[in-house]
């Protein structure tokens, strides 16, 4: 594992994750979740794909870990997407 994969660091690129909700209530209350975890900046859904995709962008490095736990809690898992395209 690498500071990449196990964080979400600050920066323009974010990092995307992959939802099993679909509802649109149900993304809402995931995004609230998000945004309580300390460092979560901005919270940007894409409702349109398949399956849903969340883009997290932090103001300090953020464990995915803890978006994971956060996201948990609502009866919901979120996944991380591969690392970005350099």
């Amino acid at each position: 594992m690498s500071l990449l994969s196990e964080n979400v660091i600050p920066g323009n690129h974010g990092k995307t994750f992959e939802t099993n909700a679909t509802e649109h209530e149900d993304l809402e209350n995931i995004k609230t979740a998000i945004q309580e975890v300390e460092g979560v900046n901005n919270v940007a859904i894409d409702e349109i794909a398949f399956p849903k995709k969340i883009t997290i962008h932090t103001s300090s490095i953020v464990k995915v870990q803890d978006i994971e736990n956060a996201v948990n809690r609502t009866g919901f898992h979120i996944v991380p997407k591969s690392l970005f395209p350099l």
